[in-house]
């Protein structure tokens, strides 16, 4: 079945001037070809890379609040790429936001990649940055208490596989999950995940992206919650939860579901469905769902270290 509802029209007035983009074997090498991200004077000392020691070591980039004084709360962000690109830069503008206006000290994990590093590796990177920001918030400035995790799309499904796996230890506390598109399921079994023609992420490139992280073990029943968040059966205990997701997103169905599941199981969980919103529709920054996905996001997210 073709993608089942229309686009936000400014929304595709931005993807209709981009090239086409898919994603495999072949094209993973050019996609994570990214310009240097420039540097900002305005945040000069505001932030700065880190090395959690382990083995590997995994790079972290923290960002301040200007004029920071006492303990703030934290987020621990993974950013999205399908399990396969990115690196850490990519949190920059969104705690530029964050720092000034919620106050929050901003933790950006450049975790291990796939195809060349499958599960669990980026999620023990992005556990080993939650554990770093636990061990050291008296320098960091931050309070124990209020640290919590945010990832966009596979960033977000490893944001919720780090609020599993950190409850299931017990070593240290998720304060809050927000979680902002999340690649959860890779089984690929809803209506929406199985839409041919969905804008800037196919179900085509997300089941590479998901064989790129999984290996032989993608689509079998041998895959654990901590890599794939919607296969849990138990969410008792996990902290309080923020899901978004475009109602042109091939991720659309497995979010809401998690979404419901969370409250079921006792997690309050509030659930945002953008009207006319695909994967990536932060790529059109002014357009309605965008402006309404980060005024949502951060009125969320600042209610929850106001606690």
């Amino acid at each position: 079945m073709h993608v089942d509802q229309p686009l936000d029209p400014d929304i595709a007035a931005v993807l209709g001037a981009l090239p086409p983009f898919g994603l495999d074997a072949e094209t993973l090498p050019l996609a994570r070809v990214r310009p240097p991200a420039p540097a900002d004077p305005a945040r000069a000392g505001l932030r700065t890379d880190h090395v959690v020691p382990g083995d590997p070591p995994v790079p972290v980039r923290v960002h301040r609040p200007p004029d920071q004084d006492g303990l703030r709360p934290a987020v621990v962000s993974m950013h999205g790429g399908g399990l396969v690109l990115g690196s850490c830069d990519m949190d920059d503008a969104l705690f530029d936001d964050w720092c000034p206006r919620v106050g929050v000290v901003g933790v950006s994990v450049e975790y291990r990649l796939a195809p060349e590093h499958r599960y669990p590796a980026a999620l023990d990177d992005c556990y080993a940055a939650l554990r770093w920001t636990h061990e050291h918030a008296d320098e960091l400035g931050v309070d124990r208490e209020r640290i919590g995790v945010r990832g966009i799309s596979a960033g977000g499904g490893l944001a919720a596989a780090v609020a599993l796996l950190a409850r299931d230890r017990g070593e240290v506390a998720v304060a809050f999950q927000l979680l902002d598109c999340p690649m959860l399921d890779d089984r690929q079994r809803t209506p929406s995940s199985r839409l041919d023609g969905l804008p800037v992420w196919s179900r085509e490139s997300n089941a590479f992206g998901w064989r790129s992280y999984l290996g032989d073990l993608a689509g079998t029943d041998d895959v654990p919650p901590t890599a794939a968040p919607a296969r849990a059966t138990d969410l008792t205990g996990l902290p309080p939860a923020f899901v978004s997701v475009g109602t042109v997103d091939g991720f659309r169905d497995e979010d809401v579901d998690y979404a419901l599941r969370l409250n079921q199981a006792g997690v309050a969980c509030e659930l945002h469905v953008y009207p006319g919103a695909p994967h990536g529709y932060q790529m059109a920054p002014r357009s309605r769902p965008a402006v309404q996905a980060r005024q949502d996001a951060r009125a969320w997210l600042a209610a929850q270290v106001a606690r």
